[in-house]
């Protein structure tokens, strides 16, 4: 898991623009969802794929931890399912990673390949939401069906959780407040390549996005 250490300065920030470090002091569970980001094979299972990140497995004892949480409250779990399709992935990643890296990139997530498959460590069930997801950020437009399946359940709360947590959990957090969502983001539910990418990104969005939070602290706001 990663060591998670935000600056005193950036604590402090927080507290001189809003009063307090948090943003939420509890959560009603019956509209909220939690989300979990990209929780498959290509990125858990160990030499699968090159896009593997082996923290995303050290975080799955809390996704679960909050899976269960959420249900007890009768809220709604969510998963997406990230797929790369070929034009739009040769285009966006071109000059950012080899051709190689690409090809295996769309391969590897290919829908019904083994790597899109949700990892068998995690508490999916039948009867929770589960989208495919086809840009980094699951809200922005024709990314997925995410939005208007919270939408239909009343949801207007997300915790995010899964992996990259600088780049499709970020990207995802920050649409999703950019839609009128409240955003949580658990700090030890969310992984990436390395502490320094990981805690970048929880700086940027504590400060304006989400309400970035651990697993027992999330829990805690929902049991109150």
């Amino acid at each position: 898991m990663h060591k998670v250490n935000i600056p005193k300065e950036i604590r402090d920030a927080c507290m001189k623009r809003r009063g307090r470090l948090h943003v939420y002091d509890s959560l009603d569970a019956r509209s909220t969802a939690l989300v979990v980001i990209d929780m498959q094979n290509s990125w858990l299972k160990p030499g699968m794929s090159s896009l593997e990140i082996p923290k995303a497995r050290s975080i799955v004892g809390n996704i679960n931890a909050l899976a269960r949480a959420i249900r007890s409250e009768n809220g709604v779990v969510a998963w997406t399912q990230s797929t790369f399709p070929e034009d739009w992935t040769s285009r966006a990643y071109e000059g950012f990673g080899s051709s190689e890296w690409i090809k295996g990139a769309i391969s590897d997530t290919a829908i019904g390949s083994p790597g899109f498959q949700i990892y068998d460590k995690l508490d999916w069930r039948e009867g929770d939401i589960t989208v495919t997801k086809t840009r980094p950020s699951a809200f922005i437009q024709g990314s997925s069906k995410l939005e208007s399946e919270l939408r239909a359940r009343g949801c207007d709360t997300i915790v995010i959780t899964g992996t990259l947590t600088n780049a499709c959990c970020e990207s995802s957090a920050r649409d999703a407040a950019a839609l009128g969502f409240r955003v949580v983001f658990a700090s030890d539910g969310t992984a990436t390549r390395t502490d320094i990418e990981h805690n970048a990104a929880l700086i940027n969005l504590m400060q304006l996005v989400a309400d970035v939070r651990t697993t027992e602290e999330i829990i805690e706001c929902l049991e109150g």
